[in-house]
């Protein structure tokens, strides 16, 4: 082809980029690789091989870890953790930009490097992939200096174990990596099997920073390392990856202690209104699905186009998808590139083959390049409901479907077991921003798509995982509160005397409270509340699943209270504190009565404070404006977690009610309270309260019965988006293991801990990052 035909033909012609140092690299350690542990690269062992996926051509040999080369790697973290701590955070920011630093000079061969290894193609690998990477490090370098003055009263965890995927190695290294070293934790990472070779290219350069040994470690192999570090003595593990091995990883940890952060599985929906700039959209929508060859957790893979521009805007797509560049990755003329591995071609073509159903396939008419190549894929016609509307591909497959109304948009984006990213197209911002906050994500993006920086939180919700990585709250993952309250210690009721009676003839019944309405035990039975010389206090009913359920369904039904102003929050808990203040002596006669003590007024008081405290924060949580570099916003908008179950602690039955319900509340939850087993009449007494404090039915649930058998049935329930557990540690492996089913949330804490600073409203919020761009 000359000059005068490709500018009759406006055709790209190849513009390949040079491999020649890449393959250098390899060639100069011997194209076999052992681990990075203890500052220093192991000799190579048996293992595994990566290879170029557009080209199957060998790139190099790796070691398959065993057991002892993952304890060597946490020995070695653990060693060097309190040096690195005690650095401070100025040492520590020196090193992290020197890394970021290093990152940037080697960026061409980081770049080269991974397209040969994960088949991307190259403009997104040197683009997007690299310079993000330098950025986390220069972030954290900054967060590192900061750490003192920013995050007063925390410290770091300990030894961190982090588990990344395949679709963007060294990027998701950066995101675990940078905050982890810069609060002073040390880390073992394991790469993905298929893509190992720059974690191991960066474990080169934290050689080269001088980085003291053993604040990094990396380790190669497939899942069963994973399992290996996991299972390892490790302060925390974070996961990147599938929603199943995130499930088993939530079950493997429970009870443990690790602390936990999940970025899993996505299907997020690209909404596109009938006032959008459809060119524009289109485009978006190629970097949404085709980005990455679609193996992209966060990638727009569900299209939900307005009825009225939907063959409009369909054959616009089609037409942009025949104009799409496939082939050889290292070409920076090419638009989509090979994927990862032939198993996941076979997974993908599995996928469109059996899910498809009824629905049309557009694939443009191309010559497609031996190797993992796959086409990009448009499905139409599919019912929400539908198979590939629902699971995750992973590929270059874009599904469709269509609505009618903005309220319908929202219904049908909503519907999936997932909740990490979302898109909306529409030039009326005022319908955008009224769409945004409606959308079960973590992330919602107006007029763009697949925007991240470090400085913006990213993560999810539902079966999408938990946690943020990036910006101040993605920091709370990698630090504790250095006083940590004292757990709660186990109560035994006290019990019948020899020769029971009754002072008061007359019974009074304590039911539960369910629905805003006093509600008898489905079970049928109660239990009989002794005090601690032998008088009968009363009876509560004894709890059961059905019981569960039917709290949860009222709280479900209450689902107006999270879109209640803070204002209006604030109003109802100061209200509430009022009503429990004009029966302080009452609340406090039943505390001793139980409990024994002379206690009661004092916690009575404790809880009126209590009280007052969480109503003044109730419109007083801000949000923030992340400082990313875009001409735009990045909003962190704090949102209610949803539906929250509370395990009460034992000892102090009235403070322990209000310590979970207030800050929860507050922010706009709903809550399901499971009070002291020992001393339930306090919680029974206050429904009283609350049923004369203008606090909307299904708000506040009180179950009574065994802690043990109700909490487990509250974490298992699929509609409880979050646990708390201000009870006994030895409930805390039930509770996470039960959990695991839709993954949500969980925070086990000392009562102390629930009433102290803003831990308690940060486990009452998540955080979802609204990226607004704006400007010609």
């Amino acid at each position: 082809m000359n000059i005068q035909d490709i500018f009759d033909s406006m055709e790209y012609g190849p513009a390949p980029e040079s491999a020649n140092e890449a393959q250098a690299w390899l060639d100069s350690r011997g194209r076999a690789f052992g681990h990075f542990i203890n500052g220093s690269f192991t000799k190579p062992g048996a293992g595994f091989e990566s290879r170029n996926p557009a080209t199957g051509a060998l790139l190099a040999k790796l070691t398959q870890a065993s057991q002892s080369d993952v304890d060597a790697a946490v020995v070695a973290a653990r060693t060097a953790q309190p040096g690195w701590t005690g650095l401070g955070g100025h040492k520590r920011a020196r090193y992290l930009y020197a890394l970021a630093r290093l990152l940037q000079k080697h960026a061409r061969l980081f770049a080269v490097l991974e397209t040969l290894d994960n088949g991307k193609p190259i403009r997104e690998s040197r683009d997007i992939d690299i310079p993000l990477a330098a950025r986390h490090f220069y972030y954290h370098a900054g967060m590192a200096q900061l750490m003192e003055d920013g995050l007063p009263g925390r410290a770091p965890l300990g030894v961190c174990g982090q588990i990344i995927p395949w679709n963007f190695p060294l990027l998701m290294l950066a995101w675990k990596i940078a905050p982890a070293i810069a609060m002073g934790n040390t880390v073992v990472l394991k790469p993905a099997e298929f893509t190992p070779l720059t974690a191991l290219l960066f474990g080169q350069i934290c050689q080269e920073a001088g980085l003291p040994a053993g604040v990094v470690n990396i380790v190669t192999g497939d899942g069963a390392v994973g399992e290996m570090i996991v299972a390892s003595d490790v302060d925390k593990i974070a996961f990147t990856g599938s929603t199943a091995v995130g499930r088993a990883i939530r079950e493997a940890t429970a009870g443990s202690g690790k602390s936990l952060t999940l970025e899993l599985g996505g299907k997020s929906p690209y909404i596109v209104f009938e006032d959008a700039d459809l060119d524009s959209a289109v485009e978006g929508l190629v970097d949404a699905i085709w980005f990455n060859q679609g193996q992209v957790c966060c990638a727009g893979s569900r299209l939900l186009v307005q009825e009225g521009i939907a063959e409009r805007f369909h054959a616009k797509l089609k037409a942009r998808m025949d104009a799409l560049r496939i082939g050889d990755p290292l070409d920076k003329c090419i638009d989509v590139g090979s994927l990862v591995d032939p198993v996941q071609l076979q997974t993908v073509a599995r996928f469109v083959e059996e899910g498809a159903g009824d629905g049309e396939i557009y694939q443009p008419a191309v010559q497609m390049p031996d190797g993992c190549f796959y086409p990009p894929t448009l499905i139409t016609g599919l019912a929400p409901a539908d198979r590939l509307m629902q699971e995750e591909i992973f590929g270059p497959v874009l599904v469709s479907t269509t609505f009618r109304t903005p309220s319908e948009a929202v219904e049908i984006a909503n519907n999936t077991r997932y909740g990490l990213a979302a898109s909306v197209w529409s030039e009326n911002v005022n319908l955008a921003l009224d769409i945004a906050p409606k959308l079960a994500s973590g992330v919602v993006w107006v007029n763009a798509t697949n925007l991240f920086d470090a400085a913006a939180g990213f993560g999810g919700v539902r079966e999408s995982g938990f946690g943020r990585e990036g910006g101040w709250e993605g920091l709370l993952a990698y630090t504790r509160p250095v006083k940590t309250a004292p757990r709660a210690t186990a109560i035994a009721p006290f019990a019948a005397p020899a020769d029971p009676s009754s002072d008061n003839p007359l019974d009074r019944t304590a039911k539960m409270f369910v629905g805003g309405k006093q509600a008898r035990p489905d079970s049928g039975y109660s239990r009989t509340i002794w005090g601690p010389k032998g008088a009968l206090l009363g009876h509560v009913g004894e709890g059961s699943r059905k019981d569960i359920r039917n709290a949860v369904e009222a709280a479900g039904k209450a689902a107006g209270w999270a879109k209640s102003t803070g204002h209006l929050r604030a109003q109802i808990l100061f209200y509430i504190a009022e009503n429990l203040s004009a029966r302080a002596a009452e609340f406090a006669a039943r505390i001793d009565a139980m409990t024994g003590t002379k206690t009661g007024a004092d916690e009575v008081e404790a809880a009126i404070d209590l009280l007052f405290t969480n109503a003044a924060w109730a419109d007083k949580l801000d949000g923030a404006a992340k400082g990313v570099p875009l001409r735009g916003l990045a909003v962190a908008v704090n949102e209610p977690v949803g539906v929250i179950g509370a395990v009460c602690p034992p000892d102090r039955p009235l403070l322990g009610l209000i310590a979970a319900m207030a800050p929860a509340v507050a922010m706009g939850n709903r809550v399901v309270l499971l009070p002291s087993e020992a001393f339930p009449l306090a919680a029974t007494d206050f429904y009283q309260v609350l049923e004369t404090s203008d606090v909307p039915a299904g708000v506040v649930n009180i179950v009574t019965g065994a802690q043990g058998a109700l909490s487990a049935d509250i974490a298992s329930h699929l509609d409880v988006d979050a646990v708390w557990n201000l009870s006994t540690a030895d409930l805390d492996a039930a509770i996470e293991k039960a959990a695991a089913g839709n993954l949500k949330r969980i925070w086990a804490c000392g009562l102390d801990g629930a009433m102290k600073g803003r831990e308690a409203l940060t486990q009452a919020t998540e955080i979802k990052t609204v990226w607004v761009p704006y400007g010609e």
